[in-house]
């Protein structure tokens, strides 16, 4: 327990905020994308790296040098960052607020501080609903009623009470590991809503079982990632890790497992709908166990399976259990056979270091052979592949493919829809490619009616395969743009063009209830990584999540199938292509 000493998500927060303020000030991008890269490492990093600064070793991760790790010392030290306190004079915190708003960014928002004095959201409003903003050189009329639309749409970070999923798992897994590997552990399991599958989490429950309780709990407290502890007892835990999620331990009697398991995972709202219903039945449930009311007699489950048989239901997914049609489902046998990991055949987005990755194709397409995929297509963005970069990329790409066995190494794109509907390649191109991928990456501001026709219109497109990323959100730093959700879901499914759920931890877009609604529209759903290193391939475990959230089936997921069916089912094989 090192109480004195920074978490991980206190030192990240510090550089993440001073690359926020320096971006406002001007600051060049390299510099912010070295306090970027740090600040995500730090966050990710299970050990405590404010120790390792201590100790000179914080250099030996990834994206932290000499002078990340001599900040970090300093932050140790006096609790703050020269750099940042000298900054946090004479630019105000609440901009980078006022920045993050879909239409504006740093050099708007500078603009904005030093022509009209708004440093806030509110400031911000006032001054657009006075119709101030018009007057200054590049914001019009039709900028300042997007910034107002804007304003008046949730804020982003409601789409993001907690820790992204994509932080909070790998801890999870190595924390059930860890006590599974322990001699007084007997079972050991993830509970709460990291065990649904949810996009963010506000803490970590697990439930065990031992012959040794107080045991497990001082495994638990003394491992190196915990920087507090909260609360200890006999029989559980609560302690606070490094990164700053709260984890809680209960050690439970054996014939209790399955009772305690399925409290502690299904949501509230689950969890009240099973309740009541079994109350129509003359019972009681408990985390301890299902009573009848008239005589008293209490019945204890060691599995969750036993639970939901013993109340008339089939065992549910975790993932399912949010109260949205999952107990008829599972009394009247209905529950769909939910897509895995395993079904995935291929990845169909993903990146290479052509454009944005950080990777060579080689490298992705070898790690993905080792995931055990039999096709990918290497997406790399259109923009970063001009002068005649496509296709030396393509002569590359079908190379490998000829070079390494039992994977097919795909020339794929990603481009770019523009403001009018248009994609950021020639035709010609575009029809050339493996599969395509169309993504909005701009104008995030443009009315509902606006974006809503820009991506029909690449829907339309006959060499367009799949949209990107549909929705746009950030979890924690965007919302979601308008879009008429239903429109597209239709056009979708009329044209075979496929949406995405998007990997990316911060992403999981489409989000479960939308591609829920897609898959029931009969739209096909790609699962995928949109990896931008090897390590990123991982991803598409959190699309699957995602998608069996949405009860999606393997047959709703393109990417479970052979690429030759894939490829016979492509738009341009429905529609005839006529390049401009």
């Amino acid at each position: 327990m090192r109480s004195s000493l920074p978490r991980n998500d206190e030192l990240a927060a510090a550089f993440e905020l001073l690359a926020d303020l320096m971006e406002l000030d001007g600051a060049d991008r390299f510099r912010l994308a070295a306090y970027r890269r740090a600040a995500e490492r730090i966050r990710g990093c299970a050990t405590p790296v404010a120790q390792l600064a201590l100790a000179g070793k914080a250099t030996r991760l990834d994206g932290i040098g000499a002078t990340i790790e001599a900040k970090i010392i300093e932050f140790v030290q006096t609790g703050d960052l020269a750099a940042l306190k000298k900054i946090r004079d004479r630019v105000p915190l609440s901009l980078v607020e006022v920045m993050r708003v879909p239409g504006l960014g740093p050099k708007r928002a500078h603009q904005l501080w030093r022509s009209l004095g708004v440093t806030s959201i509110e400031e911000l409003r006032r001054a657009a609903q006075a119709h101030e903003l018009q007057q200054l050189p590049g914001l019009g009329a039709r900028s300042e009623a997007k910034i107002l639309a804007a304003l008046a749409r949730p804020d982003p970070h409601v789409e993001a009470r907690g820790t992204l999923l994509g932080r909070a798992l790998p801890l999870v897994t190595d924390l059930v590991h860890e006590l599974e590997c322990h001699p007084a552990s007997d079972r050991v399991s993830e509970a709460g809503s990291v065990r649904r599958r949810c996009e963010t989490v506000r803490d970590v429950d697990v439930i065990a079982t031992s012959a040794n309780p107080r045991a497990l709990v001082d495994h638990l407290v003394d491992l190196p990632w915990v920087a507090e502890v909260t609360a200890r007892g006999d029989t559980k835990a609560s302690v606070m890790s490094e990164d700053g999620l709260p984890v809680d331990l209960r050690v439970v009697p054996p014939e209790n497992y399955g009772n305690l398991l399925q409290h502690f995972t299904g949501s509230k709202e689950h969890n009240v709908a099973l309740r009541e219903e079994a109350v129509r039945s003359g019972l009681s449930v408990s985390e301890w166990g299902v009573q009848v009311v008239d005589t008293g007699e209490t019945a204890a489950m060691e599995t969750e399976e036993e639970l939901y048989e013993h109340l008339g239901y089939a065992w549910i997914p975790p993932e399912l259990r949010e109260n949205m049609g999952e107990l008829e489902a599972a009394r009247s046998g209905e529950l769909p056979p939910l897509v895995t990991p395993d079904d995935l055949r291929g990845d169909l987005h993903l990146h290479s270091d052509w454009s944005d990755g950080r990777t060579t194709i080689e490298q992705m397409a070898l790690a993905a052979k080792a995931r055990g995929l039999r096709y990918i297509a290497v997406c790399d963005h259109a923009r970063r592949l001009r002068g005649g970069r496509i296709d030396e990329q393509a002569a590359a790409l079908a190379e490998l493919d000829g070079r390494i066995s039992g994977l097919r190494v795909l020339s794929g794109v990603e481009v770019d829809i523009r403001a009018d509907g248009s994609l950021d390649l020639a035709d010609a191109d575009v029809e050339a490619r493996d599969w395509v991928v169309a993504s909005v990456h701009s104008g995030f501001g443009d009315g509902h009616d606006r974006l809503t026709r820009r991506i029909l219109a690449a829907i339309d497109h006959p060499a367009v395969d799949c949209i990107g990323h549909l929705t746009g959100r950030k979890l924690g730093r965007r919302a979601s743009y308008a879009l008429d959700l239903d429109v597209i879901f239709e056009r979708a499914a009329a044209t075979g063009t496929c949406l995405e759920i998007n990997g990316q931890p911060d992403r999981l877009d489409l989000r479960d209830v939308s591609a829920r609604a897609a898959a029931a529209a009969g739209v096909s759903i790609l699962v995928s990584s949109d990896a931008h290193s090897v390590g990123g391939l991982a991803y598409s475990d959190f699309a699957v999540s995602q998608a069996r959230r949405a009860w999606l089936a393997p047959a709703n997921v393109i990417n479970t199938l052979p690429w030759q069916e894939v490829q016979a089912l492509r738009p341009r094989h429905r529609r005839p292509f006529h390049a401009s």
